[in-house]
């Protein structure tokens, strides 16, 4: 089975970010969003929605983006973060979330 590495944003109420990378995004995601870790940066300010995330088969590709990142500066990553997710919702939100079983038939398209 592949490995990914994932590159992730997570924001709090006020805007603050958080940059960080791992293998393995929704139990890092859950570590952050349960405060597992107290004294970290996440915990003191309440950053626990993710609101970007980038996946790379090449970790080492992954640390070099990880740091250029991390040197941009704030209006930079912003702009990343509402070019693909505009109202910042949390991407996790869902996850773990009772999925509806197919019932075989599909639904009408909406009319524009």
């Amino acid at each position: 089975m592949e490995t990914f590495a994932y590159i992730y944003i997570l924001s709090g109420n006020t805007k603050r970010l958080y940059i960080g990378l791992t293998t393995k995004l929704e139990k890092r995601t859950a570590q952050h969003k349960d405060k597992v870790f107290p004294d970290s940066f996440t915990a003191r300010y309440n950053i626990t929605r993710l609101v970007y995330v980038e996946r790379y088969s090449d970790i080492q590709v992954a640390i070099a983006r990880e740091k250029q990142l991390k040197r941009w500066s704030r209006i930079k990553k912003v702009a990343l973060i509402v070019a693909s997710n505009p109202a910042w919702h949390d991407l996790s939100a869902e996850w773990g979330m009772p999925v509806e079983m197919f019932s075989g038939k599909l639904r009408e398209p909406e009319s524009f």
